[in-house]
């Protein structure tokens, strides 16, 4: 992994001057240079970012058309007594909004007469509209469905559901079709400039959007407030990490402060029980943005990805029984535990699948297994994708019957994005061979026949390298200050927590702690609310430097103990406040022995020379240095060579120079003359001839002697040397096209591998060889 160490921008004086009267018990200056680092430098800006009650929200008539032609329908609606039918979706998002819709619409229509609402079955149906539920529903007399976080690119099911008298309102963020798709209105806020600060407004904001319409279109008719739905749009938006600015901002802060302030009330006195509820359970009061993200919404999203059916969640955010709300907490929770344990269980098993695949020939990460529980897939391909910095797709395949006929293998899986990589037009490009598929530019769903995996895997991973070209997909960790454990505590706590509510676009500060070490490491089982063991492992530990004697505790989630650095390291951390210990403590994100900037330049001068790609002949003459002529293929390699050096105290000099390669093709017609004449001739081979001959490694020749044999030619050894001939009567079977296909993608990779080790900077070459602890 890559640390990138930003640079501290110094802010003007009054600048600071101007945050310290929001930070009055701290210099303010960390605060000043973050917040002017990330485009925050004026007193207005800083206002507006800091006090929501200094920024000016966007009208929900800024949907233009559109939402007049909701509003329209909705009044028509309810003056024909229409039944309407909330479509929503299995997330925290979708299951955020399907509640602010049934909370919102419940004031103008009778709620489980005139209103229901529909959330797909997250292991049976996906994603979006289906011919199904639509069907459901028109026996249920709908004439009006109203999508939320869901539902722009259903173009087929949304005629469909006309043809049988039920007209549709969309609500949705995602990507958008290339035509209109044919709905009463569509509220998308990606059809508004990117620079409105509408823009990236979530699934449950822009519900939350179409209630805000419908109070203002018709004032007299709600009972309830509109800040009433505050708490539920918060949720949804931080669980689902949008970019929190413009007015995902204002919502996320005015939710927030709700929701604080209904945990703050007696049990009794709560608005929301189940939410109440869920918090105590998972020990969060509400009142930081990381109680949604690390609470909240990890719970809710357990609930589909273990269970399926997700349903009653929105009964759980939005019932004020208490006694039930507190039960369907409590299920929710078991959930939770039981989702950590499955996640750890997946996660060793990609790890295993993982350590097959060499990742400097790897653009996109396609992992499958028959065993894989869909419901965890996308969490683990999410930390895949970081720990690696590749887009990252894992597959769990399933057999479908019909009438007890066997079909096809369908693989279902999820789809994790990094490093800016659009996921959704890079997997969209290959919808020739998908059975579906949604998503936006980060995340995405999709199913295809399991027989297409490999032809996906080779062509999305052909794709995003001719689309990245020489771009290094190195993943990387920004640190955005630097600091001492003397600094961490209270004062720079509520400094930092200026910037909250944290998310995309303005994430939660990352420090640096040089020169530090670690003491009193310890890891447990986690256990959930019954006291039981969870199979999901945290360890505790304090950090030390030289800058106090006071030791500060903090936490690593998902790590043992063992795999703390032992002696002097740097680490990336962030500051958080457990409520439930009552205490600051470090988040710990990344580590690794403790490296600057001359012991790099040092081990780069002293052991690893680069000569590549230039003539050598009298820099030899200079150095004893091994020379490595030819380019490798893997690191392990380069690692051999290292360790050679290393051991004999000697210098490395990579001198290899960019490979004039063939055609696979022509190697292949090289190879079959080869066996040809030896047949012919009765002539040996030795495995080194071939491999100089033809310019491959030994794998790569155990694939072309496969095709070989399936061509008709016997293969056999004598001592060190081959021997080859050719009988057709033993190609009974015919020519094996997939045994050809196996050699000539090994050839592909391999001159892949050594393209990329002639480019590959030194920096990373001396990063990876070494192998540091992260």
């Amino acid at each position: 992994m890559q640390w990138i160490i930003a640079t501290p921008e110094q802010p003007p004086d009054w600048f600071i001057q101007m945050v310290k009267q929001y930070t009055p018990a701290s210099r303010g200056l960390y605060a000043a240079q973050l917040l002017w680092k990330r485009g925050i430098k004026d007193e207005q800006q800083l206002a507006a970012f800091t006090n929501y009650k200094s920024y000016q929200p966007a009208s929900p008539f800024e949907f233009g058309a559109e939402m007049q032609l909701a509003m329209e329908r909705l009044q028509l609606a309810r003056n024909n007594n229409d039944k309407i039918a909330i479509w929503g979706d299995f997330d925290a998002d979708g299951i955020t909004a399907t509640a602010v819709l049934w909370d919102g619409l419940g004031q103008f229509f009778a709620q489980n007469f005139q209103l229901i609402y529909y959330i797909p079955n997250r292991l049976k149906e996906s994603h979006g509209l289906n011919y199904l539920g639509i069907d459901n529903l028109q026996k249920q007399g709908c004439k009006l469905i109203v999508t939320c976080d869901t539902g722009s690119t259903n173009i087929n099911e949304i005629i469909y559901a006309q043809q049988l008298g039920i007209d549709v309102i969309v609500t949705d963020h995602h990507t958008l079709p290339e035509q209109r798709p044919p709905v009463t209105a569509i509220i998308n806020p990606r059809y508004l400039p990117s620079e409105h600060q509408l823009f990236h407004l979530s699934g449950v904001a822009v519900a939350f959007k179409l209630i805000e319409a419908l109070y203002l279109t018709l004032p007299d008719v709600p009972q309830n407030p509109l800040t009433d739905l505050f708490d539920l749009v918060a949720v949804g938006l931080i669980a689902d990490l949008v970019q929190l600015s413009g007015d995902c901002r204002y919502l996320a802060q005015l939710g927030i402060e709700r929701l604080q302030a209904d945990f703050q009330q007696l049990p009794t006195a709560r608005r929301r029980p189940g939410v109440g509820r869920l918090l105590e359970l998972c020990q969060k009061n509400g009142d930081r943005p990381t109680d949604i993200s690390f609470g909240l919404g990890p719970r809710i999203n357990a609930v589909s990805r273990i269970q399926g059916d997700a349903s009653f969640c929105v009964e759980l955010l939005t019932s004020r029984d208490i006694k039930h709300c507190h039960q369907l907490a409590e299920v929710t929770e078991l959930a939770n535990t039981r989702r950590k344990s499955l996640q750890k269980d997946v996660q060793a098993q990609v790890a295993q699948k993982l350590s097959g695949l060499d990742l400097s020939t790897t653009s996109v990460i396609v992992l499958e297994d028959t065993q894989w529980p869909a419901g965890v897939l996308g969490l683990v391909a999410g930390q895949i994708a970081q720990e690696t910095g590749r887009p990252t797709i894992l597959l769990s395949t399933e057999e479908r019957t019909k009438d007890t006929t066997p079909t096809p293998l369908l693989a279902r899986g999820s789809a994790r994005s990094v490093n800016s990589v659009d996921l959704y037009q890079l997997v969209k490009q290959q919808e020739h061979l998908l059975h579906s598929f949604g998503g936006h530019p980060f995340a995405a769903g999709l199913s295809l026949l399991a027989e297409n995996i490999p032809l996906f895997t080779d062509a999305i991973n052909q794709q995003l390298r001719q689309s990245l070209g020489g771009t290094n997909l190195t993943p990387t960790v920004q640190a955005d200050l630097t600091v001492t454990v003397a600094d961490l505590g209270k004062e720079l706590f509520l400094e930092l927590k200026l910037l909250e509510p944290c998310g995309m676009g303005n994430p939660v500060p990352k420090l640096l702690i040089k020169n530090c070490w670690f003491e009193k490491s310890w890891h447990r089982n986690q256990q959930d609310w019954k006291g039981k063991k969870v199979q999901y492992i945290k360890t505790d530990f304090e950090i030390r430097d030289e800058s106090t004697k006071s030791p500060f505790p903090g936490i690593w989630w998902g790590h043992y103990k063992d795999e703390l650095p032992i002696g002097r390291c740097d680490c990336i951390a962030e500051l958080d406040y457990n409520t439930f210990k009552k205490r600051y403590e470090i988040r710990l994100i990344a580590v690794r022995f403790a490296v600057n900037s001359e012991t790099i330049n040092c081990v780069s001068t002293q052991i690893i020379l680069d000569w590549r790609n230039q003539d050598y002949s009298e820099l030899i003459n200079q150095h004893s240095a091994l020379l490595m002529a030819d380019c490798p293929t893997n690191w392990d390699d380069l690692r051999a060579w290292l360790k050679r050096c290393l051991d004999n105290n000697q210098q490395l000099a990579i001198a290899w120079c960019k490979p004039d390669h063939q055609p696979p093709q022509e190697i292949w017609l090289t190879l079959v003359g080869i066996a040809k004449y030896l047949s012919r001739t009765n002539q040996s081979v030795t495995r080194f001839q071939l491999l100089g001959k033809l310019g491959i490694r030994d794998q790569t020749l155990f694939w072309g002697i496969a095709a070989l044999k399936s061509l008709g030619f016997t293969v056999t050894r004598q001592d060190r040397d081959l021997q080859i001939s050719w009988n057709p009567k033993m190609n009974s079977e015919g020519f094996n096209d997939a045994a050809l296909e196996r050699f000539l993608a090994a050839i592909r990779e391999e001159q892949f591998q050594q393209n990329y080790f002639t480019e590959v900077p030194l920096s990373t070459i001396i990063a990876i060889a070494h192998k540091p602890a992260l």
